[in-house]
């Protein structure tokens, strides 16, 4: 399998991923509560990663318009549980068509932009990127469990 074709893969799972953990919210002010000791709200981590995947694979890589507004990101509230899976959709469908179009060749190219401060390849980049998207996906079922005592939830394929 092309390794262009396991990150498709990998970031197609994990965005299905938090749209559940999304959906899994019953009370959707609940998406947007910030427990003591936490500094974002689901809703909030949700928009970041909208923002972010939107940005630099649709838009550096995939040429798809995108204008991000971080700041929003972390200061909106109580978007509805619906325009957020209807959003999570959307990039989704982005991300997948950015990455469809991505040859093994082009993982070596560099990185359109330094958004680390430092020169980098696709690649590693985009290995940068899953890991992020990893991170505040755990955070977020941690929020949902803590703030809904609910369980952990059995991943739909």
């Amino acid at each position: 399998m092309p390794i262009s074709t396991s990150f498709e893969t990998l970031f197609a799972r994990d965005l299905s991923r938090l749209s559940q953990q999304i959906d899994a919210y019953e009370d959707e002010s609940t998406l947007w509560e910030i427990a003591p000791g936490i500094h974002n709200s689901a809703g909030n981590l949700c928009l970041h990663l909208i923002g972010n995947l939107n940005t630099y694979i649709g838009a550096n890589l995939g040429n798809i318009p995108y204008v991000r507004d971080r700041p929003m990101e972390f200061s909106a509230r109580y978007v509805s549980k619906a325009s957020l899976l209807s959003d999570l959709e959307e990039t989704k469908n982005r991300v997948r068509a950015t990455l469809q179009n991505l040859t093994d060749g082009q993982l070596g190219d560099l990185f359109p932009d330094e958004v680390l401060g430092y020169p980098m390849t696709i690649h590693y980049f985009l290995v940068h990127l899953a890991g992020h998207l990893n991170y505040h996906l755990g955070q977020i079922d941690y929020h949902r469990r803590l703030l809904t005592q609910g369980h952990t939830i059995s991943y739909k394929s």
